[in-house]
């Protein structure tokens, strides 16, 4: 599947430092250790609407990554895959009375538009789940084939007793573990599982509903599955970091964990999960089954300058819940004004140390709140005099560019 188009970025004078993020499993602080090639997993969207903030805010989040790995001399090797056939696309496609390819083909197109207009640098596999098939039923049979799946009424199960370290991802007991797994889209309590935790890797084919035939029979891919065999394909076992969203990590990255180790007979699946805090709206959660979603497309659409609005997100760290309002993206717009008068001067105070205290901020668990302080400091004495180093306000402005994703 197409990716979207890569911004332009330079090089920055010197080379950043290691980046030390929040391990979900370990629940610390770990600095990140990649190879030369940093290699990063994200899960992405199931297209169904358009992206809300919260996707935005997540999709940044593991941009900041990239550019931090980048700048400090990584190749980095970015693979996120989109939910192209499920059961919430499937549902919107009959509400919507139009074929599912049409609904899903479209939305994906308005997600690449909106992570083009945020200047979020993209991956390098842009992986779909329809094109996905024959890997994905691949992987099924080889887990299978390690007495790890049983089938019920056609449909192909995980069991969850043959998964070792299961739970160690998330970190929470069984009475936990089934609360969440009935919210976020399981089926504890079907009849005739060995265990209702066990999750399903195989659909067998509903009237109705689109299916692929297959050595596992006619149907389609459950939900975990698909990150699991993309993920290993694409990046290989104990790859550097995987993260989402910080609902995310039970079920779904639980137990694509558990897949891999079966799958390999390895582990980890990999190095750091990573994990983002929800944005809400009106007091809850912001969710397309709430309905109370603000739309990087409609703001867009209403002239906003993404820029704002990607200022309005980096002033909120990543593994905090926050709440969109009308005055963080005026907030983002102002910041954003103060920025560019300060980029636009013939000269400024010596922006070496700016860069350097960014650099700081970011690698340290992405403190986007002490970067963006650190700018606007230095943009308030550059202004309103102008004099010092004539270098300086360019070099402010790749530092803005290339770190933060804010272009001048």
């Amino acid at each position: 599947m197409r990716s979207w188009s890569a911004p332009d970025i330079v090089r920055l004078p010197g080379s950043g430092g290691p980046l030390r993020v929040h391990d979900t499993v370990t629940g610390a602080l770990r600095t990140t250790s990649p190879g030369p090639t940093a290699r990063m997993y994200v899960c992405g969207i199931t297209p169904y609407d358009a992206a809300h903030l919260g996707h935005a805010f997540t999709y940044l989040t593991f941009d900041l990554v990239n550019r931090v790995w980048w700048d400090a001399g990584h190749d980095v090797d970015y693979v996120q895959n989109t939910t192209d056939i499920d059961d919430p696309l499937l549902e919107r496609a009959d509400s919507n009375e139009e074929d599912w390819r049409a609904l899903a083909e479209r939305e994906i197109q308005v997600f690449r538009d909106d992570m083009t207009a945020l200047r979020i640098l993209p991956p390098r596999a842009y992986v779909g789940v329809v094109e996905s098939i024959d890997l994905i039923v691949e992987f099924i049979e080889r887990i299978r084939e390690r007495g790890a799946a049983y089938e019920l009424d056609g449909d192909i199960y995980f069991s969850a007793a043959a998964s070792q370290g299961f739970g160690e991802v998330s970190g929470l007991n069984r009475e936990e573990m089934l609360e969440l797994f009935a919210e976020r889209g399981g089926d504890p309590g079907r009849s005739g599982k060995k265990d209702p935790l066990d999750w399903l890797l195989w659909r067998a084919e509903r009237p109705g509903e689109p299916a692929w035939d297959t050595s596992l029979g006619r149907g389609r891919p459950g939900w975990h599955v698909e990150c699991s065999a993309i993920s290993l394909r694409e990046l290989g076992m104990g790859f550097d970091l995987n993260g989402g969203g910080d609902d995310l990590v039970f079920p779904h990255h639980e137990m694509g964990a558990a897949e891999a180790r079966c799958a390999t007979g390895t582990r980890p699946h990999a190095q750091n999960y990573m994990h983002v805090g929800m944005v809400g709206l009106d007091g809850e959660k912001m969710s397309k089954s709430r309905g109370n979603l603000v739309f990087v497309s409609g703001l867009r659409a209403e002239g906003v300058d993404p820029m704002a609005v990607r200022l309005a997100m980096l002033g909120h760290h990543y593994r905090t819940a926050w709440e969109w309002t009308d005055a963080e993206l005026a907030g983002g717009v102002e910041r954003l004004e103060l920025w560019r008068s300060a980029a636009a001067l013939p000269a400024g105070p010596d922006a070496m140390p700016l860069l350097e205290r960014v650099r700081a901020a970011l690698a340290d668990d992405l403190d986007t709140a002490t970067a963006l302080a650190e700018v606007d400091a230095w943009a308030r004495t550059a202004l309103p005099a102008g004099s010092g180093d004539p270098a300086a306000p360019a070099l402010m402005r790749d530092t803005v560019d290339t770190l933060l994703g804010v272009r001048l």
